[in-house]
């Protein structure tokens, strides 16, 4: 009788300890001209590669890469400037919460390169899904990966491409957010003259108090919600170029030059554009 209450107990662990690393993820691979790279060849095998736990302290080095005890680095892929790029989870998203994509450029080659300093920026971003509090939902949750376009103006040159899916099931209390991250190498070809911003640095982006970290996602419901960190990139600084306006004022029609995101573009009526 002994041996089985023993021999259940055991089960019971191993069972728990299953649930718990199937709940967790990492993100291996990248998506690049429609195919997967080999899992940790393009993007630093983080010290989870086999645990799959995630990143609570957001002031800890390991916010940034979280390859503090592999020490990793990966091959950099080309990537075209205005291609898509796709990074992988090794399941799928599992937790509710947003993600955010930055990216840094190396003063040279990014393998080995650390990514310190305030030389990070959006590049993507995946919110939430609000009605005012009758119901929150989170596009990215249970997607195997995350897709977006590289900004045409990104200037060519070699970038660590960092990933954070925040997990907020337990962000009730501070610490409870969950960050799953990793970093690709990549090597953006035929890019522009665009000039990436906000610059941030990671860790330091963070406080673990922003109201999109230290957040109860299931009561009361979130009327709204914000993604913790900079405005994206993609969002705020495309085109490059500025945009003219024509505003009527009274008795005075002129010019105006103006950077606007693209949503708020599609609301200026087509007789003020020039």
């Amino acid at each position: 009788m002994f041996a089985s209450v023993k021999s259940l107990s055991l089960l019971t662990a191993l069972c728990v300890a299953v649930t718990q690393v199937k709940a967790h993820y990492t993100f291996p691979s990248l998506v690049v001209n429609g195919k997967t790279t080999a899992a940790w060849a393009n993007v630093r095998q983080t010290n989870n590669y086999n645990s799959r736990s995630p990143v609570t302290d957001v002031k800890s080095a390991d916010f940034r890469c979280y390859t503090s005890q592999t020490g990793a680095t990966a091959t950099t892929i080309d990537v075209a400037a205005g291609s898509q790029l796709g990074i992988v989870s090794d399941g799928t998203i599992y937790h509710p919460g947003p993600v955010n994509v930055y990216m840094a450029k190396a003063p040279s080659t990014a393998a080995g390169w650390s990514g310190d300093g305030a030389v990070w920026f959006k590049v993507h971003e995946v919110g939430a899904v609000t009605d005012g509090g009758s119901s929150i939902n989170w596009p990215a949750y249970n997607a195997p990966s995350v897709t977006f376009t590289l900004p045409k103006s990104l200037p060519s040159g070699q970038y660590l491409v960092r990933i954070e899916s925040i997990a907020l099931h337990s962000a009730s209390t501070f610490g409870g957010a969950q960050f799953y991250i990793s970093c690709g190498q990549i090597n953006v070809t035929g890019g522009g003259s665009g000039k990436p911003g906000p610059l941030v640095s990671i860790p330091g982006v963070y406080t673990g108090n922003e109201p999109g970290i230290l957040i109860n996602i299931y009561y009361p419901v979130p009327k709204t919600y914000t993604n913790p960190g900079p405005v994206s990139h993609q969002l705020h600084f495309l085109p490059f170029t500025p945009l003219k306006f024509r505003f009527n004022t009274g008795d005075l029609l002129f010019p105006a030059i103006a950077l606007l995101t693209i949503d708020q573009i599609k609301f200026i009526p087509a007789m003020f554009r020039e």
